[in-house]
């Protein structure tokens, strides 16, 4: 029986609408003649999704018994037995009751597959395995509920259900996704604007690469080895030379001249241990290609033109960025070049750019990390000398008529075994003193052409043509020693300034230096685990590289324990001995970076939790104090005028009753400003702006306050530009604003509320004469439940200045506080003016609005 197909609805955020776009779907499926039915569905009483399952057929769901309460969950013995041809299954994620018949919903999914049912299901992002910790480090939120990547990327379809975090809070604030009691707590938490762009990026970034692997599957049954330019994507290839900054650049230039474009930034390393470029270059030209939108990578290859185009074909790149050879004109004759054989062997769909910048030609210069042992071509070449060389010299010596004396055939000799020593080292010399001084007995030395020397003095010659030969190729070789290890400790020296830096600037990306110690020693995959105890199983707590990370430390060929219970474990080749000291500094770094995200982790939610709680205090102490006064007026108020004992007089009930008004509003004004607090650090204030003049809505913000008159003085020029607001919120700004002046001015002195246009800004100045605030507490006057001194004429909770500044940013305003001349508190709120609109008189404004 052939597999059912699962297509899957990815949910970027919860509440984008998956369930109603599956719903959608099916509708459609049955107008098209396809037996489709709901195998489960949850609607979560969303009257709008409630609705879409009008008309489609249930399953009746299977009733658990759990702990005394009875639970509902999708009855797959009953599906399978309807066999319909589509089963809609909504939250793949879910964990079941226990005593169904699998643990997790995905599971019973699985089962229907296998039956031949196709299936249509959705899933959030958050849900993923693979982003559990990262969703967490966001959100503040662990998922409990999670399936794991792999069935989501079997999915033979896979769409995604996207919307702006702007458009899901409206929806929120709307009352389509939660109930009213549940929607401030979610936007002040989870559904804040950061988390939701996180999570729409996390989703955006995981469905593109999942189109890749579509391409790359595609490509590969297809057998289509040419590329496809989809979109344009631009490998550099970097030396870790200075010219690496230039290539970035122009690579990010290409790329921006096409939509979509990409940068891929590639170092091909070859497979012999630490990296042979300076690691603070690159480490200089990795984070400029990041700055830039780009990627960096790390590739091994002893072959570095095979390795690149290799790495280019296997992105589907359309170009290659390189810089032009950094190698004098003589240096050509060992071969064309890297960028040569590139642009030769590229083919005709993969375009090669050469780039030109200031080190060109100037000397490629000696590897600042690798420094090695003497090279491939200088051995060859020693070994020809020590061995073809003299064969060579005794032949031409043979056949010459009036050869040079015993002498001066052991002086030519010797330089030819200098000579091999200087070019190939060791062995080459000892072979070029063994074969001189053989050919030196034997054609050279009376009696000729035997192995007998007749003279002592010439024994003691090729004793000494022999000893020189050893001597200066021990000292050649003990150099290039010396050279590696001096070049080995320079590359270790400076790994472990990185480190050092990296602790000293509080660096604390643990996946970022793990790729460093996957790059330094060129391996597929680096995972640091960690366990609870000595029998407890290992788990990985960060991982980079590779498509399948070891889960053990026994299942990696490199194993470097940090503590009892935590080890750095690397997959690709065995590394020798001399690199672990260097593995152990990343170890130990890897450790302090992962200590300090926990301790980040504990003091964000400490201080979060320190927040709420002042919030709480606050909020308590304002119930308790400023809401019961003006309640507990009424209530007496009330109580009086209920008396059958008092005979009140008309006058009397006027004052009882105007006590009643004036408390009722002071009460109304205290819950509107707790409300609009909410909606400010919720971020559900949605500002309607539009061109307005300041004499129109000023006057209007006056009439609470009492005896405006006598307090206020106003000062609006009907010539000043027009600003772009929301009419509704700049009086409440302003209200707020002449209020707390208001209560804080000296009896006798009025406030003066008036405005001015500076450059393209105009602003709204409230000046009081009261008592003023010191330069420290200036910024402290705008934070919620905050009040300075004492209000004897006021009452309030301290929100009025924190909402009016809440109102003023969110309509792209500002609000601040300084001194005033002579004594008292000028509050100073600016907007930028309407530009190109000219003035517009009061009448005609009035007439506009009506």
């Amino acid at each position: 029986m052939a597999r059912g197909k699962l297509r899957i609805y990815l949910g970027a955020a919860p509440g984008v609408g998956k369930t109603y776009a599956m719903l959608s779907e099916a509708h459609r499926r049955i107008e098209r003649g396809t037996d489709c039915m709901v195998a489960f569905v949850e609607h979560h009483d969303r009257p709008r999704t409630e609705v879409m399952l009008h008309g489609l057929e249930q399953v009746p769901r299977k009733q658990l018994e759990y702990r005394d309460t009875t639970f509902t969950e999708m009855d797959v013995d009953a599906v399978l037995a309807r066999r319909p041809q589509v089963a809609l299954v909504d939250e793949l994620a879910h964990t079941n009751i226990p005593g169904s018949r699998n643990a997790k919903r995905w599971q019973d999914v699985e089962e229907l597959l296998e039956a031949g049912i196709n299936v249509v299901s959705t899933v959030n992002i958050q849900h993923l395995e693979s982003l559990g910790d990262l969703v967490e480090s966001i959100t503040g939120v662990r998922q409990k509920e999670t399936v794991p990547d792999e069935v989501v990327r079997r999915a033979d379809q896979i769409e995604l259900v996207d919307m702006s975090p702007e458009a899901l809070r409206r929806r929120m604030a709307h009352g389509n996704i939660y109930k009213p009691d549940k929607i401030d707590a979610a936007l002040s938490n989870y559904f804040r604007p950061g988390n939701l762009t996180a999570l729409r990026e996390l989703a955006l970034l995981w469905v593109a690469d999942r189109v890749d692997e579509y391409l790359q599957q595609y490509r590969g049954e297809h057998g289509v080895s040419k590329i496809w330019g989809s979109r344009e994507r631009i490998v550099v290839g970097l030396t870790g030379g200075p010219e690496g900054r230039t290539l970035i650049r122009r690579a990010a230039r290409l790329a921006e001249k096409g939509a979509g474009g990409e940068v891929l930034a590639v170092y091909i390393a070859r497979s012999d241990g630490l990296t042979s470029a300076s690691p603070k270059e690159l480490a200089v030209q990795r984070t400029l290609v990041e700055d830039l939108g780009g990627t960096f990578h790390h590739v091994v290859g002893d072959d570095i033109p095979t390795a690149l185009l290799d790495f280019a074909r296997g992105v589907n790149a359309t170009q290659i960025v390189l810089g032009a050879s950094r190698r004098r004109s003589w240096q050509y004759m060992f071969g064309p070049g890297v960028s040569a054989i590139v642009a030769r062997e590229s083919g005709p769909d993969l375009d090669v750019h050469i780039v030109t910048h200031d080190e060109v030609a100037k000397g490629r210069g000696l590897p600042i990390a690798r420094g090695a042992r003497l090279g491939r071509a200088r051995i060859i070449w020693g070994w020809l000398i020590g061995v073809l060389g003299p064969l060579l010299l005794a032949f031409v010596l043979t056949h010459s008529d009036t050869g040079p004396d015993l002498t001066s055939d052991v002086l030519l000799f010797l330089a030819l075994t200098v000579g091999a020593a200087l070019l190939g080292g060791l062995l080459p010399a000892l072979a070029s003193a063994t074969a001189g001084s053989l050919l030196l007995n034997w054609f050279f030395t009376p009696p000729v052409h035997t192995w007998t020397i007749a003279d002592p003095e010439n024994i003691v010659a090729i004793a000494v043509f022999f000893a020189v030969g050893v001597s200066v190729a021990s000292v050649v070789d003990l150099a290039a020693r010396r050279t590696h290890q001096a070049a080995r400790l320079r590359a270790e020296a400076e790994i472990l300034s990185f480190l050092a830096g990296s602790v000293l600037r509080g660096e604390t990306s643990l996946e970022a230096l793990l790729e460093r110690v996957r790059e330094t020693f060129s391996m597929d995959s680096v995972a640091l685990m960690e366990r609870e105890s000595d029998v407890a199983p290992w788990t990985v707590t960060a991982s980079v590289g590779g498509t399948r990370p070891r889960t053990r430390p026994e299942d990696a060929d490199v194993d470097m324990p940090v503590g009892d219970h935590m080890t750095l474990a690397l997959s690709g080749r065995v590394l020798p001995a001399e690199d672990r000291r260097v593995l152990a500094a990343f170890a130990a770094q890897a450790a302090v970076v992962l200590d300090r995200q926990r301790l980040q982790h504990q003091a964000d939610q400490a201080e979060e939790l320190a927040e709420g709680n002042r919030i709480r205090t606050a909020l308590l102490a304002a119930v308790s104090h400023d809401l019961r006064t003006p309640l507990a007026a009424i209530k007496a108020a009330v109580t009086s005028l209920r008396s059958d004992d008092v005979d009140w007089s008309e006058e009397d009930q006027a004052e009882l009753l105007a006590g009643i008004e004036e408390g009722a509003d002071r009460l109304d004004h205290l819950v509107g400003n707790l409300l609009d607090m909410s909606r400010v650090q919720t971020g559900t204030v949605a500002p309607l702006i539009r061109e307005i003049d300041l004499d129109e809505v000023v006057p209007m913000a006056l009439g609470g306050i009492p005896d405006p008159e006598g307090t206020v003085e106003l000062d609006i020029p009907e010539t000043l530009p027009m600003v772009s607001v929301d009419p509704g919120l700049l009086e409440r700004s302003v209200a707020n604003i002449v209020e707390n002046a208001v209560k804080y001015s000296p009896p006798g002195e009025p406030v003066l509320v008036s405005a001015s246009a500076i450059a393209d800004r105009v602003e709204i100045r409230v000046v009081d004469r009261g008592p003023g605030v010191p330069d420290e507490a200036k910024a402290r006057i705008f934070e919620p439940f905050q009040r300075y001194g004492d209000a004897p004429r006021g009452a309030g909770v301290g929100l009025g200045l924190a909402v009016a500044r809440g109102f003023a940013e969110t309509m792209g305003g500002t609000l601040a506080a300084e001194d005033t001349p002579g004594g008292g508190l000028t509050m100073v709120l600016s907007f930028p003016s309407a530009a190109g609109r000219p003035p517009v008189s009061a009448d005609v404004s009035a007439t506009t609005m009506t």
